[in-house]
């Protein structure tokens, strides 16, 4: 994969350059005013490696020379919108919502869309804060994130941002860059269930593998579905060699 990180990375770069030369204007001083941020969703179902494909792309970015005036690169997860545990639990159906825990409806979407909406403004950049998901405590951390105003590119990762179902489907038209990772799902269960096995969301790996077929295979037949023609980058999601 890590041609395809590098052509991505690229493919931002230049991205990038379009959006410097399209928003270039000059402030009182007589110098040039930032550029907006250039935002990229990347979508897919839970195991394609959305996650992986983000930090390494914004890696790739981020390790450019700073003298070539390379842009700077932050990943967002949507893992924050993850709703807490203890609402999941006030839930008529509580036990519904523990078990199907990553479903769309278990995630404050309208937040996600927000989040976008502050990130999107076309001139004077601010600073924005954003939620982020500690694993230990299997939950969401209000304003972990800190999105300094000198970020340029905002790569935000997670299963529904390209779905078109409300509120997700506002945040095509928000963003400059839709990827969307295809994975098989054989390869997709195999790595979730370890993920739920390392978290210790299950005992045993059949446990683990029962929990992701019954919820996170069917999370992501819902993301495919729901994402069809709305991204402009398909990739194939593969096994990583050893």
């Amino acid at each position: 994969m890590d041609q395809t990180y590098g052509s991505l990375a690229e493919r931002l770069l230049c991205k990038w350059e379009e959006k410097k030369a399209k928003a270039a204007t000059t402030n009182d001083t007589g110098s040039l005013n930032p550029p907006p941020r250039l935002l990229v969703a990347v979508a897919g179902p839970p195991g394609s490696g959305k996650t992986t494909i983000a930090n390494r792309v914004a890696g790739i970015i981020n390790s450019l020379p700073p003298e070539n005036n390379s842009p700077k690169a932050i990943v967002i997860s949507a893992d924050g919108f993850h709703l807490p545990l203890a609402i999941l639990r006030k839930l008529p159906n509580a036990s519904e919502a523990l078990a199907r825990r990553g479903a769309p409806w278990t995630f404050d979407g309208h937040a996600a869309v927000s989040l976008v909406r502050k990130l999107e403004p076309q001139a004077h950049r601010q600073p924005v804060l954003a939620p982020t998901f500690d694993h230990a405590i299997k939950d969401p951390v209000s304003d972990g994130l800190l999105i300094e105003a000198d970020v340029d590119i905002c790569i935000l990762e997670g299963n529904y941002l390209l779905c078109d179902e409300p509120p997700w489907d506002e945040i095509a038209n928000l963003v400059d860059e839709k990827w969307f990772v295809h994975v098989e799902p054989d390869l997709a269960c195999r790595r979730v269930a370890f993920r739920h096995l390392a978290a210790g969301i299950e005992a045993t790996m059949e446990e683990a593998v029962r929990r992701a077929k019954a919820n996170d295979l069917v999370n992501g037949e819902f993301i495919v579905s729901k994402s069809q023609g709305r991204y402009d980058v398909m990739i194939e999601s593969i096994e990583s060699k050893p």
